[in-house]
């Protein structure tokens, strides 16, 4: 089935943005949405939905496409041959799950984009960072402190300290094709040497990537847990907030304030908390893990109440990449349906600055989902495996 007439009909609709879904057909020509009313057009592919509920296709704004292993050391040492095929398959299982599109802030490069648009291997639309940058010693450093060893650039992070260097290396990123640029901005569960709540890069270093990446018509995403980082990060220009667990009132009223986006990443501290020890995350990955875990329901709440728009993201490291869809699993115990699926589908969409993707109106991207009920009757539908799932007009699944 190529990019030709399709029509999806008798389905309720969720357009990406409304409140409620309402029953109405989507009709598609060459990968875009061409009407959402009256008949199927002459020729075209007809999908029954049967009153189950089609949503715009999903976009994780924080995965991880060479994240294939918990230990840092370890994962930056493996041969790139290996990594991208890994990589490859990763890639497809999230499509298949129904995410058309993923940001990978913190890795990824132009040769996974070009197989993709070429055909080579089957993934969603891919927007990549390039490694993320980390001052030394900071989470991105995956050195432990008795190991003496040169670390410059790995798959998914690059020490550089000082301000000419970071905009050097913002240059470098856009140069070859990154849609953003990725700082870490606090310590984080997986590094060996870093405090949780420790705010790295200094103010002027932070200014240096969110200027340089302004001037080139892109933004930065930070990495960061504690307020105080959240607040030096923000307050120095980043855009968006990944994780942000530890998030407090103030740092929500600064955020809401500069228009920057939280992307919470909640399936990973609670996947880790239940897989990680089998899957051989580190000790001290799980005992900083333990410092994050049971905040981030809550980090949800108070950034929800200073009017900040959050997003979602998985952040799903090694073997724990299955549980993708669980992140709405985690995210029902305080948001509703209608909430979650618009954090990952139009505010999504406005984090990655497309608005053709994320919603279903006549002239977007024709991504869709088409879920085996309607979660609006059953949450549990948002992480049942089961859908058929459009990338740009062509039927990928099943």
């Amino acid at each position: 089935m190529g990019k030709s007439l399709l029509s999806l009909v008798d389905g309720l609709v969720f357009d990406g943005v409304s409140r409620d879904p309402a029953e109405r057909p989507v009709h598609i020509d060459r990968g875009v949405v061409v009407g959402l009313d009256g008949p199927p057009p002459d020729g075209a592919r007809v999908i029954r939905a049967g009153g189950r509920l089609i949503t715009p296709g999903l976009i994780d704004a924080h995965f991880h496409a060479y994240g294939v292993d918990f230990e840092m050391m370890k994962l930056e040492s493996l041969p790139m041959s290996y990594v991208a095929q890994k990589a490859a398959r990763r890639l497809d299982a999230a499509l298949q799950r129904g995410f058309t599109t993923v940001r990978d802030p913190s890795g990824g490069d132009i040769g996974l984009r070009m197989a993709l648009e070429e055909g080579l291997m089957s993934g969603p639309r891919y927007l990549y960072t390039g490694p993320g940058l980390t001052q030394t010693g900071g989470h991105g450093d995956p050195r432990p402190a008795h190991i003496f060893a040169e670390h410059t650039c790995g798959y998914l992070s690059e020490v550089v300290d000082g301000p000419d260097n970071l905009r050097r290396a913002v240059r470098e990123r856009i140069r070859t094709g990154a849609h953003a640029i990725k700082i870490f901005a606090s310590g984080g569960v997986m590094s060996p040497t870093d405090p949780i709540r420790q705010v790295q890069y200094d103010a002027e270093e932070v200014r240096a990537v969110c200027a340089e990446a302004a001037r080139l018509d892109s933004y930065v995403a930070a990495h960061a847990y504690s307020p105080e980082a959240i607040t030096h990060a923000v307050g120095n220009g980043v855009r968006t907030i990944e994780h942000g667990n530890l998030l407090d009132p103030e740092a929500a009223a600064l955020m809401a304030e500069r228009g920057a986006y939280l992307v919470p990443t909640l399936i990973c501290y609670e996947a880790m908390k239940r897989r990680g020890e089998d899957l051989g995350q580190p000790l001290e990955s799980q005992r900083k893990n333990l410092e994050v875990v049971e905040a981030g329901i809550a980090s949800l709440e108070i950034a929800r109440s200073a009017g900040v728009r959050v997003g979602m993201g998985t952040d799903l490291i090694g073997d724990l990449e299955d549980e993708q869809l669980f992140d709405f699993r985690v995210r029902s115990e305080v948001m509703e349906v209608g909430e979650m699926l618009r954090a990952a589908t139009s505010v999504n969409a406005e984090i990655i600055r497309r608005p053709d993707l994320g919603v279903i109106e006549v002239g977007a991207t024709a991504d869709l989902v088409v879920l085996a009920g309607n979660p609006y009757q059953r949450p549990e539908v948002l992480w049942d495996p089961e859908r058929t799932v459009i990338q740009a007009g062509t039927v990928v699944r099943p």
